[in-house]
Order: C-alpha cells, then sequence, then structure tokens
C-alpha cells in the first residue's frame, strides 16, 4: 500500500502555513465567518489541527498518524480514523468541518452520509475548498501530478459540492469565498457567493428526513 503523502512530509505541511501566513489568515478568516463559536465541532480530516485551534474545535479526526501527533501536541482530541467512518454516536455534534479535506476523501456520498449521523438535528456541515474552477484550481489541477499532497486529491467546482451536499440532505445557508487575489499581499476580507475567489466555504443545514424535498 503506498504510503500516505501526508505521514511523509508532514513538517512541510506544518512549515506550509508559515510561509504562507497571509493565505492562511485569509482562509482563517474566510471560516471564521461561518463555524459556529458556540458548541461542539467535529473537523474532519483535522491534519495537524492548525485550522481547529485557532477555531476553537477540540475533536477531529485523520488517517494519518504524523498529522495526529501535531495536532495532539495542540491538546486536541483526535482519533485516527476516515471520513467514510466516523467513530462517533448518532446525533453527537453541533457542526461538523472539512477544511481542505474532502477533495482527499474517497467516497464523498458516504462521508457526508456520516457526518449527516453524526450530527443533532439542526447541526450545521461547513465545507471549506478550493474551487477547481478558479484560477488557483486550475493551477492546482495542472500541476497536480507534480505536488506532494495533491496528486492524489480529486477537485470539485462549487456546483458540484452544492449538489452532493442537497443529495445527502442539507440545506445550503451560506456561501463565501476569498483569494480572489492569487498572491494577496494582505488578507482579503470574504465576499458573499462564489465564482471569482478560489477558496470556497459552504455552511449547510441538517435537515430531518421528513423535511427532504
Amino acid at each position: 500500500m503506498k504510503e500516505n503523502p501526508f505521514d511523509l512530509f508532514t513538517e512541510y505541511y506544518e512549515n506550509w502555513f508559515v510561509k504562507n501566513a497571509i493565505v492562511f489568515e485569509t482562509e482563517l478568516l474566510a471560516l471564521q465567518q461561518l463555524v459556529p463559536v458556540k458548541g461542539e465541532g467535529l473537523e474532519v480530516g483535522i491534519g495537524t489541527g492548525i485550522f481547529a485551534e485557532k477555531l476553537g474545535i477540540n475533536t477531529g479526526v485523520d488517517p494519518s498518524e504524523k498529522m495526529l501527533a501535531y495536532a495532539k501536541r495542540r491538546k486536541l482530541n483526535v482519533v485516527k480514523a476516515r471520513a467514510e467512518d466516523l467513530p462517533y454516536a448518532n446525533n453527537r455534534f453541533d457542526y461538523v468541518v472539512f477544511i481542505t479535506s474532502i477533495c482527499f476523501v474517497e467516497d464523498v456520498e458516504k462521508a457526508l452520509k456520516e457526518a449527516y449521523r453524526v450530527l443533532k438535528e439542526n447541526g450545521y456541515i461547513i465545507i471549506a475548498f478550493i474551487d477547481k474552477g478558479s484560477r488557483y484550481g486550475k493551477i492546482l489541477e495542472k500541476r497536480k501530478t507534480k505536488s506532494r499532497f495533491y496528486s492524489i486529491a480529486t477537485f470539485y467546482s462549487t456546483d458540484e459540492i452544492i449538489t452532493k451536499v442537497k443529495a445527502a440532505n442539507f440545506e445550503v445557508m451560506t456561501i463565501i469565498q476569498t483569494l480572489i487575489q492569487q498572491n494577496p499581499l494582505k488578507v482579503e476580507t470574504p465576499a458573499d457567493g462564489y465564482g471569482e475567489g478560489s477558496f470556497v466555504v459552504i455552511k449547510a443545514k441538517r435537515q430531518c428526513r421528513n423535511e427532504q424535498g
């Protein structure tokens, strides 16, 4: 079995956010607009916990043991697990977050069903990702085979993610975008909608099964 690149290049991953601090802060600002400040959250694909720590998310899963070692240093409650098989009871969390991790999930539909299962009634799912149709998304797709991490990724457009989220019985509430500038010189303020920014954040509400239209 091919070794997980997130185990091979964990330190490189962590250092990337230091070297690209403006991009990190720009993405973080967008996430802070939509990630709840109250309630218990779960980050799926928590990695080293660099986002979770800033967003006040204390619980997460990831398949990379070396990534989780970093997250544990940040005093986060993490478990080695995949998005398609979450080790939590039904109706546990107030919100579930995917931050640039949805493109690494093998079975997105199953992962969204799992997120639905562990969410409380009227809980929220927040998915942040690089839109494959954006300027940066196109660059990543073109350079994909040479990338340490994205060589194993499947990129999605915002419309594709919206379709999958709705099919999993979530109601899309809010969409915001940022990284409209490819190499920002200062932290960008997020904008509503999508189609211009490379980094998109979707917030959707868990519907009861009998509410599905």
